[in-house]
Order: structure tokens, then sequence, then C-alpha cells
């Protein structure tokens, strides 16, 4: 049914999806094809907005046969991931990614090998996005493109029944009335100018929460990845190669292996770094345009041969994109503790699968194809069993509902701190006790004033509600970094340099107006068993 009123379209289906990335379009494809009527809301338009459509995403792409190649890569994982993933969510994960690429015949047009066999693994961002869209689109599914959602609907019994949002182009608001909810709208880099992440600032995890949702992982957030300065082309596989250079000419040493963050973090807090690519072999260099088509777009407009000059590079902080935390997964439909409300992509952790270092490209995005499907089917079976009718109320707070009286905040000032806290390399890479408290408080701070008395109208909703989800976001980072008393994989404290087996377990994190973090004790469990 469609009702229309003078400022808001009113629709209901069996299954609501938001967000229209990679997992966005996988979950809505998998509920409509378990049978379930299913709407798509998109902040920006389907197929070109978020991380995947401006990369060359690869795939952890692994034949079941020998069952050998499988077994060791989950074991390599689970050495490298710290305790903290698990290897039937990397099994499932690996044969549904599997299964599920080659689906897409149909809609995109795969490379071929030397021999003519089709290559599923990588796959070219662009295409690979408009190809889902054109899937969605032929499953008969409806996409309200340029429609950001505000806030979850809620039932009494605390089911989620749908969502409310605003129709960016065509005017006035939108509501969704659904029996289940995927949220699928990403991460969230804090607006670090990471490429193609500008729509993602954690939206979902602030309506999940306040919802009662709980998050997991969220001290993981340090990942940062180099580009050249003033530019968003974080295509990094080039820089595999990368000579470094101090403002002196002199090279900065870095550690055999991918892992140069930190060193380079270090020099960057020195001084300026600079960079090039000699070391390039030449069947990379021409393999680089169609992997990576747009990495050469900047040294083009700057007239710099990259493979000979130098050039000056920084960091791009990933936050949660290339992170690890997000929504905690209860069920193995990625169902949340919420009923009703289902999680895939960088919106749900992603500790099941990579623990506690990134996922990359690689597993990061065999976890979008994957866990998109096992939510879209969850909650098309949650809406058939439990009814589509609608009955909620919209529930959201921050910036939308203010606390006390309403006054002008100036939403400038809360993004550099939130920027300051979770982006400066002093404090997010090289954490230390004593500055992740001050973190704390000062966004303890600024969450209470936001939260007080920011709310959005007209054209300025959508980016106070945008501020509140980060600074909740960052007030979880920090949190979960305090409560994680160690160092682990990506998440590194100065003052505690060593791994503590007492940490072998997940740290959960939630709560708005107090933040809360409590050890996942059944985890615990499941690990020392």
């Amino acid at each position: 049914m469609t009702r229309t009123t003078e400022e808001t379209l009113e629709l209901n289906a069996d299954v609501l999806i938001i967000g229209g990335g990679l997992a966005g379009t996988w979950a809505a494809a998998a509920a409509r094809r378990a049978g379930a009527t299913v709407i798509l809301a998109d902040k920006g338009y389907c197929g070109t907005s978020g991380v995947t459509a401006t990369a060359g995403p690869g795939h952890w792409w692994i034949p079941p046969d020998p069952p050998e190649l499988r077994e060791n890569a989950i074991a390599n994982r689970r050495k490298t991931g710290f305790g903290l993933n698990d290897a039937g969510w990397m099994a499932r994960t690996l044969a549904l990614t599997w299964e599920s690429l080659p689906t897409l015949a149909g809609f995109y047009d795969f490379s071929k090998d030397e021999s003519g066999a089709p290559q599923y693994r990588a796959l070219r961002g662009p295409e690979y996005m408009r190809a889902l869209r054109r899937l969605v689109e032929s499953l008969g599914i409806t996409i309200l493109d340029h429609s950001p959602a505000l806030e979850l609907l809620q039932r009494p019994d605390g089911s989620v029944s749908g969502a409310r949002g605003i129709r960016r182009q065509k005017g006035g608001d939108w509501q969704v009335n659904a029996g289940a909810v995927v949220l699928a709208t990403g991460g969230t880099s804090f607006l670090s100018r990471l490429l193609g992440s500008h729509t993602n600032t954690g939206d979902g995890y602030l309506m999940a929460a306040e919802a009662g949702a709980e998050l997991s992982g969220m001290e993981f957030t340090t990942y940062h990845t180099v580009a050249p300065v003033r530019s968003t082309m974080t295509r990094t596989m080039s820089y595999a190669f990368a000579t470094y250079y101090d403002e002196d000419g002199a090279v900065i040493p870095m550690p055999p292996g991918p892992d140069t963050m930190r060193p380079l973090a270090r020099a960057l807090l020195e001084g300026k770094v600079f960079c090039d690519l000699s070391r390039t072999p030449e069947d990379i260099r021409a393999q680089v345009p169609t992997i990576s088509p747009n990495f050469m777009l900047p040294f083009r407009r700057w007239g710099i041969d990259p493979y000979s000059e130098r050039f000056e590079v920084t960091l791009h902080g990933e936050g949660t994109i290339r992170g690890i935390g997000g929504l905690r997964i209860v069920g193995d439909d990625c169902a949340t503790s919420v009923p009703g409300l289902f999680a895939a992509g960088d919106t749900a952790t992603r500790e099941l699968v990579a623990g506690a270092i990134s996922g990359g490209g690689n597993i990061n995005s065999a976890w979008a194809v994957s866990s998109g499907q096992w939510a879209g089917r969850g909650a098309a079976r949650f809406s058939a069993e439990n009814g589509s009718a609608s009955g909620g109320r919209p529930i959201g707070q921050a910036s939308l509902r203010p606390a006390s009286v309403e006054r002008d905040i100036d939403l400038s000032q809360a993004l550099l701190a939130i920027q300051g806290e979770m982006l400066s390399y002093d404090k997010n890479i090289f954490r230390h006790g004593s500055k992740l408290k001050r973190s704390a408080d000062l966004l303890d701070d600024a969450w209470a004033n936001v939260d007080a008395h920011a709310r959005g109208s007209g054209d300025t909703r959508l980016r106070t509600r945008e501020t509140a989800a980060m600074l909740a976001t960052a007030r979880w980072c920090i949190a979960s970094a305090l409560a994680r008393d160690e160092s682990r994989g990506m998440h590194q404290r100065e003052d505690r340099p060593e791994t503590d087996p007492r940490f072998n377990r997940r740290i959960l994190v939630g709560g708005l107006d107090k933040v809360w973090t409590q050890s996942d004790y059944g985890r615990a469990l499941e690990l020392a068993s």
C-alpha cells in the first residue's frame, strides 16, 4: 500500500533494507528471492554510493576442492585474528561467496584468464555496483534513491517495524512500515576524506542503539590508509612497492610485510613524508589501469609520474570501514539482539571472520556478500513468521528530539572534536589509557550538548543527525578501547603493550546518555573449550 500526504510518502513492505551498497543490494535480492516484498532506501543513488563503487574489490575466494585449501585459509586467519574470529563463520562466508558471485553473470561482464575461464574474485567496483542495481531492479524491488533514513520505528513489544527518513530530491519525508529491517548503512570513517565514504557516517549504529542494540569490536578502529596529500585516492595496492622519504630525503625504513601504518604515522608526527613507486614491477604497472582505473587520475592532474617522481603522502583514517567493529550479531541469520532488526556488511561486527585485525578488501567484501544474504533471508523469515503489520512509533532521539531546550549548536565544532579524537595519530593509533580517558571526557561533554540541545530542521536535519551518529560512534570506540586493557591486533595500547589472555573475549558496548561496556563471557567460554 502507498499513501502520500502533503509531507510524507508512506509505504508498506515485508522487509525494508536501509543502505544500497554492496551488503544492502545482496540483502535486498536475498529477501525478495525468499518471497518477501522489499523496499530499499539509499542515502545516495543505489549503484553509485558507498565505498565499493569507487574501488576494485577482491573477495575472499577459495575453491572448495581440495578441502585443505579452505581449511588452511581458516586456520591461518584464526592465528592472525588473535582468537576473536570463528571458524564456522569463516567457512560459511567462503562457501556462500563462492556460490554467489557467478550468479551475477547475466548482469556483470566478468573478465577471463588466458584459458577463457571467468575470473570471479576481483571485480571492477563501479560496474559491480551497477550490476547489483540491475539485479535488484530485475527482481521488482522498490528503490528509494536519495532517501536517507533518520530513525527506526518500534512496536510496544520492542520489535522493529520500519523506519522514517527524508526525500532529498523530491522533498518531504518517507515512512516504510515493515515486518523487519536490515541495516546496511556501512560504517564510518568520521569524514576523513576516505574515497567513497562521504555517505558513511555511522547512521545505522545510532538507529540500532536507540532501539536497544549493542555493538562489538568497536576498539578495532585504528586502521589508516596511505594516500597522496590533497587527495581522497585511497587505493593502496601500488603502495606495496613504495619507498618513503622524510623531508631531508632520507629513506624511512619500513618493516617487511604490508603493515606500514604505524611507522608511517610515527614519521608523519615528525614532519612531512614523501613517496615514490619506482619499485613497482612493469607487469603491475600495466595492470593498474584495469584494477584501479582511477588510481592515476590525481597524478595526471598534478603532472606527476609516481613511478619516477616523489610526491607527498598522508594517512586517512578508515574508522569502522576497514576496522572491525559494528552491531553485535546474535544469530546465524545476522540478527541483532533487537527483534526484527538485522545487520549486514560494515554495519555489523566483522570480528566473526576477521578477528582483531582488518579484513582488508577481500574478507570484508566476502562478508558483505554473505552477511547481506543471511540478513535478507532472516528478515524475510522474521516478517513471514511475525507479520508485517505496522504499529510502530518513531524512536529517534539525538538531534531529532532534544532532551532539553533546543538551541543553536555549532556542528562544525562538534565534528572537529570527533575528528580530533578519532583521526589524530598520537591519540588513535598510538593509544594510551590517559589519552583515552581525556578523549572520553571530551566526547561525553560534546554528546551532552548535542543530545540536549541540537535539533535539525529542513535541510540541516540530515547533517545534524549524521553528526550525532559519528559522535555516538566515537564514544563507543573510545569506551571499548579503554575496556580492552591490553594490546591485541589492530588495537595497540602504549601503556599496555602485551596481549593478555584474560581478554580472549569480545568487548560489548552500548548506551547513549551513559556508555557502558562489558565482556562477552559466553565468547570467552567458547574460546576456552
